[in-house]
């Protein structure tokens, strides 16, 4: 990190923009004005933004019509296209009405990462160059989503990964909060697709926005989340064309512990995930270290993990992904197993997830959950619990009726007087 030239006025904001709130001309003008409107206002200004519009989808359909198995390096170099173009874009938008600013990619603003491609982590950030421009009156317009090895190629960072770019840019230029602007008004208590009761919540625990996106809100990216709790950033989360923030993601100091405020504060779901179950002769002892390891070196993120033995003594590890992580980790554990294991994958889930505090010392939330959903017919999987979710698997086709369900049943609809309204207080 480099910091800022002593004496430069005004605080530095870091705002995301993603890629549905830049997909039209009128709607990146109006990004343009909102950002122009922070600068105006003696605000300095890093702005990070996605791939507009479906850009990132079309780029993947035009590489599969190509090569069906592109290599890494080349798709990474092809998608990170999207936001350049998104950066350059906006930055002209911000000349033409008077306000200075420069587009830079992420090896221009000295974003270092490294792991495999398609699933880069950021581990430094060189800000010289951003610090230079901002000390300079100009907003830095920065191309989110990817960042530059040691040996010079681009990585992305996976879907949603301009999140963990702007939270990592505001850690390193010393910014105490950063705004995220989507399609959406800001965290909700469901998916507004599935539930259109859904409602936005005026504040969330960062620790309990962090359970959230790992399960499945798309608002946020998980790894985005955790680095603002590492770093002691707020998140402020709004609508691109609201005037006001929607959710204020925030640390708390404890007031909220006591046993009052426990409470299931939302519903979410993740539809594309899998379930893969490794099983291994008896003669062949433990393979739970193995599988993790695997799964470690592949920077894959696993949950509901079980490790069971068979009468005979065969033992299984079995372990849900995300979908797109299937083939990868069917081809790892195969060379795994060998003649005398197997490996069976089941894709016919959905992973369904009550989202609060106090969820494991208060056995009544998962009872409820599970009476809810056998109830009326959905059969529950598997079953894994914590202070902060309680998550089960469901066949994927019940997936939308069981959010709904569970929304209502733990009064999370909009109208009603929620259990959820004691988790957070108004800011």
């Amino acid at each position: 990190m480099v910091a800022l030239r002593a004496g430069s006025a005004g605080e530095v904001v870091v705002q995301k923009y993603g890629g549905s709130s830049l997909a039209t001309g009128h709607q990146l003008e109006n990004v343009a004005r909102r950002v122009a409107a922070a600068a105006g206002a003696g605000r300095r200004v890093v702005t990070v933004v996605s791939a507009r519009g479906d850009t990132t989808d079309d780029l993947l359909d035009l590489a599969g019509s190509i090569n069906p198995r592109p290599r890494g390096r080349e798709l990474d170099q092809l998608l990170a296209t999207g936001e350049t173009a998104s950066a350059s874009l906006v930055a002209m938008a911000l000349q033409r009405i008077g306000r200075p600013a420069t587009a830079l990619t992420g090896a221009q603003s000295g974003i270092l990462v490294s792991g495999p491609h398609g699933l880069g982590t950021i581990v430094a950030i060189d800000t010289e160059r951003a610090g230079r421009l901002l000390d300079a009156g100009e907003v830095v317009v920065v191309a989110g989503f990817q960042g530059l090895t040691a040996e010079g190629d681009t990585i992305t960072l996976g879907r949603g990964g301009s999140d963990t770019t702007a939270v990592a840019l505001a850690a390193e230029l010393g910014s105490r909060h950063c705004e995220i602007y989507t399609d959406v008004q800001g965290v909700l208590t469901a998916d507004p697709r599935v539930v259109p009761a859904a409602r936005v919540l005026p504040t969330v625990d960062i620790d309990v926005m962090a359970e959230m996106a790992f399960a499945g809100a798309r608002v946020m990216h998980a790894r985005a989340v955790e680095l603002a709790a590492l770093y002691g950033i707020d998140i402020h989360v709004g609508g691109s064309a609201a005037r006001d923030i929607g959710t204020r993601i925030l640390h708390r100091d404890g007031e909220d512990m006591l046993e009052a405020r426990a409470a299931v504060v939302a519903v979410v779901h993740e539809a594309d995930v899998a379930r893969v179950t490794f099983t291994s002769a008896a003669d062949r002892g433990d393979p739970a270290p193995a599988v993790f390891d695997i799964l470690a070196r592949q920077a894959i993120p696993a949950d509901m993990a079980t490790v069971t033995r068979t009468p005979g003594g065969d033992m299984s590890v079995g372990v849900t992904v995300g979908r797109a992580h299937t083939p990868a980790v069917r081809h790892w554990f195969t060379a795994l197993a060998g003649p005398a294991g197997g490996v069976d994958v089941d894709e016919h889930l959905a992973k369904v997830s009550i989202v609060g505090k106090g969820l494991l010392s208060r056995p009544q939330y998962a009872s409820r959950m599970l009476n809810s959903l056998t109830g009326t017919g959905i059969g529950a999987r598997l079953l894994s619990a914590s202070q902060l979710r309680v998550s089960v698997t469901v066949p994927n086709g019940d997936s939308v009726r069981a959010v709904r369900l569970l929304h209502t049943e733990f009064g999370l609809d909009a109208g009603t007087d929620t259990e959820h309204r004691h988790l957070s207080h108004q800011p």
